[in-house]
């Protein structure tokens, strides 16, 4: 049961991934290139913060729209991830571990949006 978006397992991962990237962040080569790092702050960022926000919303279409977000931000932020990979301010595993993380965030936005779309439309 979902009693605080907390709770919510897609929440859950994208703090980790939003976590991972801060940390990364502090790197001196990436901290001085700005426009990269804010961005895939912003992005990391936004992945947690639209679930937290659709589900502060009270409403599932609310809810679902904002997931729709938060996953576009998913794979936003794995794009950029293949900017610093090939500026060189990451190595292939630190992509991988990353790349990992931004999949499982997308997936279990996914599923929760199909979980939601199913349980809605078995309600109509």
């Amino acid at each position: 049961m979902i009693d605080k978006f907390e709770d919510i397992q897609a929440w859950q991962a994208a703090r980790e991934l939003t976590k991972q990237i801060y940390l990364l962040c502090q790197d001196e080569a990436l901290a001085s290139d700005f426009g990269l790092r804010d961005q895939i702050r912003r992005s990391a960022v936004s992945i947690g913060s639209n679930i937290a926000e659709g589900y502060g919303r009270n409403s599932r279409a609310e809810l679902i729209r904002f997931l729709r977000i938060s996953q576009g931000s998913a794979y936003e932020f794995r794009s950029q991830l293949y900017t610093l990979l090939d500026a060189n301010y990451i190595d292939a595993g630190t992509f991988q571990r990353l790349h990992d993380l931004s999949v499982t965030s997308a997936n279990l936005i996914g599923g929760f949006l199909r979980y939601l779309e199913k349980s809605k439309a078995n309600r109509s």
